[in-house]
């Protein structure tokens, strides 16, 4: 196993205050909201700082109170906030309605005009960020946000590109964001050529660059994915983005809001399959494929030649997200592993 203290990982995106229901509630109903925060990048930072790898999230907030109760939520899980720079007006926020059985769950966005949605190419000095980084992590939610925020993912990717920092992107589809004119099939593509490795899901490379598997409906899978059909979407990506060493995809079954199946498949020199997890009483599924990443990350820095392995670790992290709420995944790398030699039954810890 490597030294992870010498390893650092750079992740950029946008973090938001996010507001929910009180267990099950509908919007209309509830009398109340309780707060977090969360974001892709910054989920799988978090992620990264728990596992024990040092970390450094990269965004732009404003100067006010909401953005420095933001700031202590982060440095309470270890993840680097020295690289943040401020300005903008607002911390964008999201509101989250929790389904339950056959109703699902609701995101309502709230991020127009946030301080991340305003920022622009020269604001952030990339060479300094990176200067002691060996992975960048991104996701196709940033791009999304702006044609600013996608400027500067660029700029981002195309340094550590020239610097030699690996990059890995979540492809992270999201319908309800790209609103400021351009599509994802527009904008993604230049992004991803940068890439070393690239994580999806079912319907991301579909939805993105129109790469799916035949006969596959992720609304009607009635919890069943044939992981080994997923090999040609690997592939299909791997030939469109030369640069791609990995590809990883996750695997949802949905039974019910309740009630998902849980596994995945990574194509390196071959493809790696994992076991199936049955994750019948979702606690929180939001952050679930952010939790798979950051898995994902630490098992390919912790076994850089053990695709197997690091594909283990990531859905066995990603099973346990599903029970914990919030966006954060806050589990260490102990509990991981033990979920993957086995250890499912949940008995008290004495």
């Amino acid at each position: 196993m490597n030294d992870l203290k010498m390893k650092k990982v750079v992740t950029f995106g946008e973090i938001m205050l996010r507001l929910s229901t009180p267990g099950y509630q509908r919007f209309i109903q509830s009398a109340g909201l309780n707060a977090c925060f969360g974001g892709g990048e910054a989920n799988v930072a978090v992620s990264l700082a728990n596992y024990g790898v040092r970390v450094d999230f990269v965004t732009r907030l404003p100067q006010n109170d909401i953005a420095e109760w933001c700031l202590s939520e982060l440095r309470k899980y270890n993840v680097g906030t020295e690289r943040i720079v401020r300005g903008g007006n607002r911390v964008g926020i999201y509101f989250l309605e929790t389904g339950a059985v056959a109703r699902p769950s609701k995101v309502v966005y709230d991020r127009a005009g946030s301080a991340m949605a305003d920022i622009r190419p020269g604001m952030i000095d990339w060479e300094e960020v990176f200067g002691d980084a060996m992975w960048f992590h991104w996701t196709g939610i940033t791009p999304a946000i702006s044609q600013g925020a996608a400027d500067v993912c660029l700029e981002a990717i195309r340094t550590a590109n020239r610097l030699g920092i690996k990059v890995s992107t979540d492809l992270n589809y999201r319908k309800n964001l790209w609103k400021y004119g351009k599509t994802a099939s527009e904008i993604m593509p230049a992004l991803t050529e940068g890439c070393d490795v690239i994580v999806g899901n079912e319907e991301d490379a579909e939805k993105v660059f129109d790469i799916k598997p035949e006969g596959f409906d992720a609304t009607r899978t009635g919890g069943e994915i044939d992981a080994a059909g997923f090999e040609s979407v690997c592939l299909q990506l791997k030939k469109k983005f030369p640069r791609a060493q990995k590809v990883a995809i996750t695997l949802r079954g949905s039974v019910s809001a309740s009630y998902n199946t849980w596994g995945g498949v990574i194509h390196a020199d071959k493809l790696y399959q994992s076991r199936r997890y049955d994750i019948t009483h979702i606690v929180d599924r939001v952050g679930g494929g952010d939790s798979f990443t950051g898995g994902l990350v630490y098992g390919l820095l912790t076994y850089p030649s053990e695709p197997q392995k690091a594909l283990d670790f990531a859905v066995a992290a990603s099973c346990l997200k599903h029970t914990v709420d919030g966006d954060f995944n806050l589990v260490s790398a102990g509990e991981v592993e033990n979920l993957v030699k086995g250890d499912g039954a949940g008995r008290v810890s004495r």
